[in-house]
């Protein structure tokens, strides 16, 4: 038996798995793959001498000594987070308020996620999230101190500290009930009337920088705001266009999506106003935020790049 081995992340998987009855749901709660919850039991019951879980069809039930163990490891998690508010405290995170602006796509795929766990980890800070409709609103309230951490696209400047928190593919919607290959050229896209964003806005902008770096010139035939209104209008056949794949989502079954034939991602970043003193709230979220892209990167099938 090799207690000193055992670690806690094998005792989370236990105690998911007991909850959630099977190992898939349990990889969900926990944020990581479901080959990763079947390595830690595995590793668990090797280390123990003992098998915890009986695999079925049906999923996955606790042993007799399962059962035994899971109370002990239920403990011990107990415990674990008797430490973390006992530091919290000392910190001064068992109250506390963070204010954060996002664009709509982020603050809608995004926060939601974070915002469940930092509540976990720290229920008594408050959360305030105001969305805005693009980059610009999401600058204006960081410059003016009116919230503390911003979700943008935006470019870097020397005003803000930013971080790379994942990127975002663009993707080429098609209406449905037309023929077309799994890979497209530009051609594929440009048969058909062009349904974009307006051209002062940021994606139409690095859309249009990406064609034109390619030759490619572009010609909207319908210039829409709302993300959603351009979704519905190629759903229904009125055009094609080109998306990020947050911005998309949730995209109608019938919608053909296809990568665009050279690629193209915007970069979603966390930003701060540089030389801002924030409360311990503040840099908490930050942590919290970061962790949690980065468990969630193999469910989100994005590439993320953490600073």
């Amino acid at each position: 038996m090799d207690l000193e081995s055992i670690k806690l992340s094998q005792l989370r998987a236990l105690v998911a798995i007991a909850d959630c009855g099977n190992f898939s749901e349990a990889a969900l709660r926990l944020g990581i793959s479901q080959s990763a919850v079947s390595h830690a039991i595995a590793s668990l019951e090797t280390q123990l001498g003992v098998i915890l879980l009986s695999r079925g069809r049906h999923g996955a039930t606790l042993t007799p000594v399962g059962r035994g163990v899971l109370g002990h490891a239920q403990e011990m998690l107990r415990l674990l987070e008797s430490i973390g508010r006992e530091a919290n405290l000392s910190r001064g995170l068992q109250n506390g308020q963070v204010r954060v602006a996002s664009f709509r796509s982020a603050a809608t795929h995004v926060l939601p996620g974070v915002l469940a766990e930092f509540q976990k980890r720290y229920p008594g800070i408050s959360v305030t999230i105001t969305e805005y409709r693009g980059d610009d609103g999401v600058e204006q309230a960081l410059r003016e101190g009116r919230v503390d951490i911003g979700l943008t696209c935006m470019f870097t400047t020397s005003e803000f500290e930013t971080w790379e928190l994942m990127y975002d593919e663009y993707l080429g919607l098609f209406p449905p009930n037309i023929k077309l290959p799994e890979k497209i050229d530009w051609a594929h896209l440009f048969e058909h009337p062009l349904i974009m964003p307006p051209n002062n806005d940021y994606c139409s902008i690095l859309i249009r920088g990406h064609l034109t770096k390619l030759n490619q010139p572009i010609n909207a035939t319908y210039e829409i705001m709302e993300d959603s209104t351009i979704v519905s209008m190629v759903s229904q056949g009125l055009g094609a266009t080109i998306m990020a794949k947050l911005a998309a989502e949730p995209l109608p079954a019938e919608i053909q999506v296809r990568s665009l034939p050279v690629p193209l991602q915007r970069v979603i970043r966390v930003a701060t106003l540089a030389d801002a003193l924030h409360p311990p709230a503040v840099y908490a979220f930050l942590e919290t935020l970061k962790a949690t892209i980065k468990a969630k990167h193999n469910l989100m099938s994005m590439p993320i790049a953490l600073t």
